[in-house]
């Protein structure tokens, strides 16, 4: 379970929610609205006493503790050495002893074996994002929190990933996003931000009620045929 009680800072208002165990969520908003903020602080990359994981403070948790239950993959690749080769920056991604059958498991499961021994500094956006999530499913936090990772990535990619998300790789997933259709098709709970404030908390299909589209988005979308489309 995870549970932000009151939280604010410069960007966030007042924020408080609960998710339960096994739920996953997606979390929408414009530019600026506070989602990656929100996601730091959930992860305590923003340091705070308002956030429990699973019934414990998350201040009061160590580190090593803190990354089993919860994981902040960034929107973009960073890494204090780029020269390392795919392989090696995933032998990083183990919280205990590095599994090599493990590593070899995920490079298959993504479709990039072909990438493994080369250095990260080569690759292009699209295949950081790639070992960003191969990173994830190794480590398997109890929750892993997702900024933009298919930003970068072709269509195709896009749909790969959604067929992952639908599978139990991962045990709990917190996805921040502007890809509605990938939203929609998630059917996650749906928490939308608005200059810092929850708007709203609540069921995918709710969210994406006629009246809630007009709401958020002005009447630039709609649902046709259980596809969201354009309006124009």
């Amino acid at each position: 379970m995870l549970k932000i009680s009151n939280y604010s800072n410069l960007i966030l208002k007042d924020i408080s929610f609960i998710l339960k165990e096994n739920e996953n969520l997606i979390i929408l908003g414009s530019n600026g609205a506070g989602k990656s903020t929100l996601a730091k602080v959930l992860s305590n990359l923003i340091e705070n006493q308002s956030v429990e994981l699973f019934d414990k403070n998350i201040s009061t948790l160590e580190d090593k503790k803190r990354v089993e239950l919860i994981n902040y993959v960034p929107p973009r690749f960073e890494i204090f050495d780029e020269y390392i080769t795919v392989y090696e920056f995933l032998e990083l991604s183990f919280i205990k002893s590095i599994k090599k059958e493990k590593i070899n498991e995920v490079l298959k499961l993504l479709g990039i074996e072909s990438i493994k021994n080369r250095v990260c500094v080569d690759l292009s956006s699209g295949e950081k994002q790639l070992l960003l999530l191969a990173s994830s499913l190794i480590h398997n936090a109890k929750i892993t929190i997702f900024d933009e990772l298919t930003a970068n990535m072709d269509i195709s990619r896009v749909k790969e990933v959604y067929t992952l998300f639908k599978m139990d790789y991962l045990k709990q997933k917190i996805i921040i996003t502007h890809n509605l259709d990938l939203a929609f098709h998630l059917k996650y709970k749906v928490l939308y931000l608005q200059n810092g404030v929850i708007k709203f908390f609540g069921g995918c299909e709710e969210f994406f009620l006629e009246e809630n589209l007009s709401r958020f988005y002005k009447n630039s979308l709609k649902v046709v045929d259980n596809h969201l489309v354009v309006n124009l």
